[in-house]
């Protein structure tokens, strides 16, 4: 009997985010605040489900999503794990200082502080992906094989991230 490889897709007008950020480059260059309409498009490779016979419920992708690009959605997004980003958080504020200087100063509301090294879109692809995958454990999902997380920040540009699951 031939080998079957399955995969699902999911790419919807409200699978979208719109958020800030800024990159540090090599060389002590930082890029100005600007601010991107992303959308997410994500695949999951993996076997059938005996009783129903699908990879995993096209219903349940969209939701939890919908949920994962509604937490970042109109928020400034700062790189927690970053060698020359500081993050200070203080009371209803977040300062930003980049290289050792004072950058910016958001209302804490309005700041996603996300654990990568920078936003770059690739950055953002593996976080969403990795986020997925944990949701995806918690419910139970043993025959996924990968989760590809492909995030477009603008026409035509976009980054993808693959995590193999097995």
């Amino acid at each position: 009997m031939p080998h079957r490889a399955f995969r699902v897709s999911v790419s919807k007008d409200d699978l979208v985010f719109s958020s800030a950020h800024f990159i540090t480059y090599a060389g002590h260059r930082c890029e100005g605040l600007h601010g991107h309409n992303y959308r997410a498009r994500v695949t999951v490779d993996g076997a059938l489900e005996p009783a129903d016979k699908l990879v995993f419920d096209f219903v349940e992708l969209k939701r939890i999503m919908r949920r994962l690009c509604s937490e970042i959605d109109h928020l400034v997004l700062l790189p927690t794990a970053s060698a020359r980003v500081r993050v200070i958080e203080d009371a209803d504020t977040v300062r930003v200082d980049v290289d050792g200087h004072p950058r910016y100063l958001f209302p804490r509301r309005d700041c996603a502080l996300l654990p990568v090294p920078n936003t770059t879109v690739e950055m953002l692809a593996e976080l969403l992906a990795e986020r997925l995958r944990a949701e995806l454990e918690t419910l139970g999902a043993g025959r996924l094989t990968a989760i590809e997380m492909e995030l477009e920040e603008s026409a035509g540009q976009s980054a993808t991230c693959r995590l193999g699951l097995r």
